[in-house]
């Protein structure tokens, strides 16, 4: 998948100089720290009067483990199935690590591809960010770190047990008329309370910082419930909503991370999707497939079904 030359086989996507450090991708796309196509795609062509709902996930994949009875080679056809099934447009991943994100590629088919980068700087976790080719279109894409040092690469400063990074793309929405929107993917810390605080303010911070007028959707494995503590205030507080609250419909609320032992009905939802006001939710759900009793993560995926605006 990854191309050598610096190219993607699809879109031909060139860089653009946003910062002096080199930020090697694992997935479809490699870049300095920002990548755009030519000019001619600038202008987005009027929006269509009726517009299909954009399917939005967001999943912690769990790591390639080898330890049974939940390696990733026994997992991954319930993987498979799950993502066939929910065919979503775009999904927000996290921990997924270049091998397995290879298998996912493989498995979704032809028309989906992905950007992302090592967490660490190497080839590690990734907050890799898929996206159907038929529906979707990467204009600009870039990384950074929480940390004090954001433009550098497995930079952690806050006294996380790993490196934490955001991943965002910036969208032509093909189903739309070209309308654009940008994605952030995110994972925080799973140990430390205030490199989870320092990491929410600095998303919000940087969503503050994109085009006003272009829609926004945050998707992450945010290690704290939503509506407990700071951090999901934090971010609503910095100008986002919480799909889930937004949404027209919803399904039954789970406990997000279940450890294998599937649903748990009423637990903690950790992994969100939030969103610019503007953003219309539809449905929002938890996936609590499982095949043949194997769940595909030690995570539920949760879904949101999503118009822009």
């Amino acid at each position: 998948m990854a191309d050598t030359a610096g190219l993607t086989r699809r879109t031909g996507l060139r860089t653009v100089t946003a910062a002096a450090v080199g930020v090697p991708l694992i997935g479809a796309l490699r870049a300095s720290s920002a990548v755009r196509v030519p000019s001619a795609e600038e202008e987005s062509p009027p929006r269509a009067a009726a517009v299909p709902p954009l399917e939005v996930m967001t999943f912690n994949l769990r790591f390639p483990s080898t330890k049974e009875p939940h390696s990733w080679t026994a997992r991954r056809p319930a993987m498979r199935a799950l993502l066939r099934a929910a065919a979503p447009h775009v999904i927000g991943t996290q921990e997924g690590e270049p091998p397995q994100l290879r298998d996912i590629e493989a498995d979704l088919g032809p028309h989906y591809d992905w950007i992302g980068t090592g967490r660490g700087g190497g080839d590690d976790e990734s907050m890799a960010v898929f996206y159907d080719t038929r529906r979707l279109a990467p204009v600009e894409h870039a990384h950074f770190w929480l940390s004090d040092t954001p433009e550098v690469r497995g930079s952690n400063t806050w006294g996380g047990a790993h490196p934490r990074m955001v991943t965002w793309v910036r969208f032509r929405d093909l189903g739309a008329a070209g309308r654009r929107f940008c994605l952030l993917n995110t994972h925080l810390d799973n140990a430390g309370r205030y490199a989870r605080e320092r990491a929410a303010a600095m998303i919000a911070e940087r969503v503050a910082s994109f085009d006003p007028g272009l829609p926004l959707l945050v998707t992450g494995d945010f290690n704290t419930p939503a509506r407990r503590g700071t951090i999901h205030d934090t971010l609503l507080d910095g100008g986002l909503v919480d799909t889930w609250d937004a949404a027209e419909r919803r399904g039954p609320a789970y406990g997000t991370f279940h450890a294998y032992r599937g649903p748990q009905p009423g637990g903690d939802r950790i992994d969100w999707i939030l969103a610019t006001p503007g953003v219309t939710v539809h449905r929002a759900w938890v996936d609590t497939f499982s095949l043949d009793g194997r769940y595909p993560s030690d995570h539920l995926p949760v879904c949101a079904s999503v118009s822009l605006g």
